[in-house]
């Protein structure tokens, strides 16, 4: 359901400008699409949905002029680089497992020769298309898109002082704003500018083709090693930094759900996890997604002083969440909200204002909603659904929300709860009514309310019912 963020006003007239710039796609005429992809952003890290401590006014613009999917997510990953798993899907269109039977390099040589990825899809309906930013896929890009310009790594490169800090009582080594380390300043000028040249020169490109343009501009922020300018870090001391409400020392349970502190995302901060060392990290997150976010206005003026804002849809999303400090956890690969979960905005051409929708959605899900944007056919190999029928006000809500990790998580969201299986943990359940407890720190399994045991039976049955929509083969076996 849409609903206004100011306001719970009829949005007819936003629905009658759906019908027209529909009848007008129909008549030939294609919409530009400009997809803007963060890398490890939580769903909250943005000032217009409520965060009162980070400063995003443009990606708040995002949020004023369009539409916000609140519960938008990821599946989940085959491995501990998140990404990879994310970008994967996005690419092949494929669900979780059944994406990672073609995320090598003869599956994703195959995807391209038949030119089923997804750009090559929006370059067959008409579309010049570009790309800029992180990559991560078992291809390369410049045979996926018409330009492809500083196809970067999985993530800067980092140095050991980076990680395992701040110690208590001593001095912290790492200094976020050290050009000299390199990291995001490799090659002399931090990725995230280079990632907004790149989108600057490729909307001046596509003025003067009479195409339509597809723009994929993925961005490596807020991923660490989390630097940028001093006068971005100056905005946020860390003594006055919140400590999450679901902060923990340590998970207890993160040896068993592959998530010891070698892992690398883990490894960043000391365990046990401490209030300080928390502030410390989240200080850098917000001061690299504010530094992100100027150089999204830089591309969203190049959009407006073109004149083609109004006849383009901007997506805004990231491929996965991250935790910096909550329930004891600090990378992605867990199945708590802060880390499945992801910004999702949406703006352009019919497109309510000021609105947000709660219909669940995977973010890959703008793969056929581009297509319909498009006026052309989702192929059959595509798993994912449109949001379109959403933005135009009819649109049906996903029953569930499946989440894995590895063979060692399983969850599954419905009905506003959500229950979490460890199977190496003695085929452990958590279970957390999200829609009353969105930072998931009340347990309900310790509960002796016997209405329980059938939400859990419920939920226990979907996760089951649906693991072959995913590819998901591991045996699943309930505690008694």
């Amino acid at each position: 359901m849409i609903r206004p963020i100011q306001s719970m006003k009829v949005l007819a007239p936003f629905l009658s400008i759906c019908v027209l710039f529909s009848l007008s796609f129909a008549r030939g005429e294609k919409p530009n699409i400009l997809f803007i992809f963060a890398d490890d952003m939580t769903y909250d890290a943005i000032a217009a949905l409520g965060n009162e401590e980070i400063e995003t006014p443009h990606l708040d613009q995002l949020v004023k002029r369009g539409t916000t999917f609140t519960h938008a997510y990821n599946s989940g990953s085959w491995s501990g680089a998140v990404c990879v798993a994310s970008r994967h899907m996005l690419m092949t269109g494929r669900q979780l497992w059944n994406a990672q039977k073609v995320a090598n390099r003869k599956g994703m040589s195959a995807f391209q020769e038949q030119g089923k990825c997804w750009p090559q899809l929006l370059e067959r309906a008409g579309y010049r298309t570009y790309m800029s930013g992180k990559w991560h896929v078992q291809v390369d890009a410049g045979k996926l898109f018409n330009v492809a310009k500083h196809v970067r790594p999985g993530m800067p490169r980092s140095v050991k002082k980076a990680y395992n800090r701040p110690l208590e009582g001593k001095p912290d080594p790492w200094d976020p704003a050290d050009k000299s380390i390199g990291g995001f300043w490799e090659g002399g000028k931090h990725w995230s500018e280079v990632q907004a040249d790149d989108a600057v020169g490729f909307l001046q490109d596509a003025d003067k083709s009479e195409q339509p343009f597809f723009i994929y501009l993925a961005f490596n922020a807020p991923h660490d090693p989390r630097q940028a300018p001093q006068e971005y870090l100056d905005k946020y001391p860390a003594s006055e930094i919140m400590v999450p409400r679901n902060f923990l020392p340590r998970y207890p349970y993160c040896d068993e759900i592959a998530n010891p502190h070698r892992l690398r995302d883990e490894n960043l901060a000391p365990m046990p996890r401490t209030r300080h060392a928390v502030q410390v990290h989240r200080r850098e997150y917000y001061a690299i997604i504010t530094h992100m976010d100027t150089q999204i206005g830089r591309v969203l003026d190049q959009l407006k002083s073109s004149g083609m804002e109004k006849e383009t849809y901007v997506v805004f999303t990231a491929d996965h969440g991250l935790a910096v400090g909550q329930h004891g956890l600090f990378g992605k690969q867990n199945m708590y909200d802060h880390s499945v979960r992801v910004p999702f905005m949406v703006t352009g051409p019919g497109v309510a204002a000021g609105a947000t929708n709660d219909a669940p959605i995977y973010l890959q899900d703008i793969i056929p909603t581009s297509l319909d944007w498009a006026g052309a056919d989702t192929p059959d190999h595509v798993q994912f659904k449109s949001i379109q029928p959403h933005l135009e006000g009819n649109g049906k809500k996903r029953e569930y929300v499946y989440g894995a990790y590895l063979g060692v998580q399983r969850s599954i969201t419905a009905d506003g709860y959500k229950l979490m299986y460890y199977p190496k943990a003695n085929n452990m359940l958590r279970l957390y009514k999200v829609s009353e407890d969105p930072h998931e720190t009340n347990d309900l399994m310790k509960s002796d309310d016997p209405a329980l045991k059938d939400v859990v039976a419920r939920l226990w049955n979907r996760l089951i019912a649906v693991q072959g929509e995913f590819g998901d083969t591991l045996k699943l076996q309930k505690p008694e």
